[in-house]
């Protein structure tokens, strides 16, 4: 068997090295773009202006706290109704939430936002004399809009679940949760600390794609007015070309460091080990109320 693998080796290596060329060539093109200036030679002046390039930390910040918001609603949607799907073995609600969460991928953002910028403009002329009008205008605040965290989350729904339902095939929660129920545990207790930390890398593989989703989304946020991050960045890029493509160059190592640190997170055995100290505990408890 070690003979049929071994010549295959050295085409293993082709392929990442033409992998690693694919993806390193063009940023180190980006990166010679910003430090080398014609008649002047190498500066970083592209990169020393970002942090006091008008309007950089608050579009950042705004992204940031919608892919959070966007990450904290898509799980809280998604993750109980697949734990209970799961947990009730039916087939059909299986299906039906297959069916549901994959729909968004046959719709394109354009025809999204049309859809949803139609909703936005009809909801002012009909509603101005009722208290939803207030709801449509806090809705579309520019310093935190939370209609794009809705599109964001249904534009994120595909990526969430497929995780969630990689990590819940993975394990067995139905023998988890009558483990614990038969220990002594609640539901409640049953579900926040056996089976949660059991989908602690699903989680984190979900709320990763959620982040870089939000991060790089540009054509829902442009088409309705609004300007994250990824918008700032385009309109940047028409004053001062270096400083866009070092801005891009600095959002593609902050996602690459928050795929670490979530990928760190994710080896670690914290949550495993808290699961068999409580399992443990609850077995003691049951043996002194049994004697």
């Amino acid at each position: 068997m070690a003979r049929l693998t071994h010549p295959l080796r050295p085409w293993r290596g082709a392929v990442l090295l033409i992998a690693g060329a694919y993806f390193a060539v063009p940023l180190l093109a980006s990166l010679v773009f910003t430090v080398d200036v014609p008649g002047q030679g190498f500066t970083l002046d592209s990169y020393t202006q970002i942090f006091g390039a008008d309007g950089f930390t608050a579009a950042l910040l705004r992204s940031l706290g919608l892919a959070l918001a966007t990450v904290a609603l898509a799980l809280l949607l998604t993750l109980p109704a697949a734990l209970a799907v799961r947990l009730s073995g039916s087939g059909r609600l299986r299906a039906v939430l297959d069916v549901v969460c994959t729909l968004p991928l046959v719709v394109p953002p354009v025809a999204l936002v049309a859809g949803l910028g139609t909703v936005l403009k009809w909801g002012p002329d009909h509603l101005a004399t009722t208290p939803l009008y207030e709801t449509f205008v806090a809705i579309q605040n520019p310093a935190f809009p939370l209609v794009l965290v809705f599109a964001y989350v249904v534009m994120a729904l595909p990526f969430v679940y497929r995780s969630l339902d990689a990590g819940l095939r993975a394990v067995d929660v139905r023998t988890l949760v009558e483990a614990a129920r038969d220990l002594g545990a609640s539901w409640p207790r049953a579900l926040f600390a056996v089976v949660l930390p059991n989908l602690r890398t699903a989680l984190l593989n979900a709320s990763f794609l959620a982040l870089a989703l939000v991060l790089g989304e540009f054509t829902m946020a442009s088409l309705l007015g609004f300007q994250p991050f990824a918008v700032w960045i385009v309109q940047a890029s028409g004053a001062n070309a270096q400083l866009s493509v070092a801005v891009s160059l600095l959002s593609l190592l902050l996602t690459w460091g928050l795929l670490l640190v979530l990928t760190g997170l994710a080896r670690t055995r914290g949550g495993r080990t808290g699961r068999i100290r409580i399992l443990r505990g609850t077995r003691t408890t049951r043996k002194k109320e049994a004697v």
